[in-house]
Formats: structure tokens, C-alpha cells, sequence
């Protein structure tokens, strides 16, 4: 029996973006449920009592299951779905791609989407009000810091957790991908990272995401561009 699945997801949300590149890339058919999470939908708290994106909800007849936010999803798919493996078999390589999606999802959000997003995006999304240059500066400085650390991984690495395409990469590509939707990523100065997005951003699985707008926000110029 076919299974059906929904993703709730916002479009610009880092963490629904990386379940949607591991949808993808394991060849799984969703449908999509946009949600306007800062308004506090009652549907979205009914499936997650926490508000947040992404909820993925999968019906095979009678049985229906419901899988809340990324690293819960990821797990779920990669259990469910093994046949095209987002963690590698080696088991430090593994170890490191969830270390990494960590990392994305705690220390990045908090020290880079914490300042640049919430100045550029969440602030137009809510009403908020103007952009604060001091945090906007804060939030690229940071993201200088933790691009120098990848620099580095991917000098001596094929991917960023080892030799395999990993939950790691998705996570960090989800994460940048939304910094760069806005122009933030300063790609010249670090090549070797830019030589790896570009490597992602070329995969089918990707392609969805360079399509996504939001009324009021303008992509910037290469954000769909694959040769930038």
C-alpha cells in the first residue's frame, strides 16, 4: 500500500529545508503543507504542541504516523528508508554527521540565524520592525567563523563528515542555503566551501528549494543561480 505523507514545513525554515533535501533525496514522494508558524496555528499545535516546523505525517491505511521537527524526521526516514543511507556505515563518519547536524541546529541557529535571520527575515514576518545593523553585524561575523571552520573540514574531507553524503551535509546546506537566500554568504572568500555547495546545489534533491519565495522577500541574484 502506497504511503501517504505530508510535510508541514515553512519554506525559509532551515530545519524543514534539511527534511526536504533528505525527502528528496531518497526519492520519497510528500506532499506540502506550507504553515505560518509565527502565527501560532491551532492545525500545527494540534500535530505539535511545540508550534515548530517541520511535522512530517506519513498514512499507511489505518495506520498514521506523526514525526516532529528535524532530527526526530531524519532518524525516523533513515530507520524507515535505509536504501539510500544518509549516515555512513563507518561509525566515527556517522558519530561526526550528527555531530554536525547539531551543531547546525544549536551553536549555527543560535550565534548566525539568530542575528541575520531574525533581523532580515523574522522581523517582516512578525512586523517586528527595522533591521538592526549592530545585530546584522554580529550574526555576519559569526558566520565568518563557522565558515572557516568547514574551510578547513573540507580541506582534508570529500564531504563535511567524511567520505559520504550525510544528514551533516544536508544541514549545513539547509542552514546556508536560507543565509544565502538573502545575499549573506560571502562564497569568494572561502572556495573550498563554495566548491562544496556547489556540488549540492547541482543535485536534483536540491533543486525544489532554489524555487521557493516569499512575498516580500526578493532571493538575491545567484541564489538560484548554479554557476555563481
Amino acid at each position: 500500500m502506497t504511503i501517504e505523507r505530508t510535510l508541514h514545513h515553512f519554506p525559509l525554515d532551515p530545519a524543514s529545508r534539511q527534511v526536504r533535501l533528505a525527502l528528496q533525496e531518497k526519492r520519497l514522494p510528500f506532499s506540502e503543507q506550507i504553515e505560518r508558524y509565527w502565527e501560532r496555528p491551532e492545525s500545527l499545535a494540534a500535530l505539535n504542541p511545540s508550534g515548530l516546523t517541520p511535522v512530517l505525517v506519513e498514512k499507511d491505511g489505518a495506520s498514521t504516523v506523526i514525526v516532529c521537527e528535524s532530527h526526530a524526521i531524519l532518524e525516523h526516514l533513515e530507520e524507515r528508508f535505509p536504501d539510500t543511507p544518509l549516515l555512513s556505515k563507518d561509525l566515527n563518519q556517522r558519530a561526526e554527521a550528527r555531530r554536525l547536524s547539531q551543531w547546525f541546529e544549536q551553536q549555527f541557529d543560535a550565534e548566525v540565524n539568530g542575528f541575520l535571520l531574525r533581523e532580515k527575515m523574522e522581523k517582516r514576518l512578525t512586523g517586528g520592525g527595522s533591521p538592526d545593523h549592530g545585530a546584522m553585524r554580529a550574526g555576519r561575523d559569526a558566520l565568518r567563523r563557522h565558515l572557516r571552520v568547514i574551510e578547513d573540514m573540507l580541506g582534508v574531507r570529500n564531504w563535511l563528515a567524511g567520505d559520504d553524503l550525510s544528514i551533516g551535509d544536508f544541514a549545513a546546506a539547509a542552514h546556508l542555503s536560507v543565509i544565502d537566500y538573502f545575499g549573506d554568504v560571502p562564497w569568494r572568500d572561502f572556495p573550498l566551501t563554495k566548491t562544496w555547495y556547489v556540488r549540492l546545489k547541482c543535485r536534483p534533491c536540491f533543486r525544489p528549494l532554489l524555487t521557493d519565495r516569499w512575498m516580500g522577500m526578493t532571493p538575491a541574484t545567484d541564489y538560484d543561480n548554479l554557476d555563481f
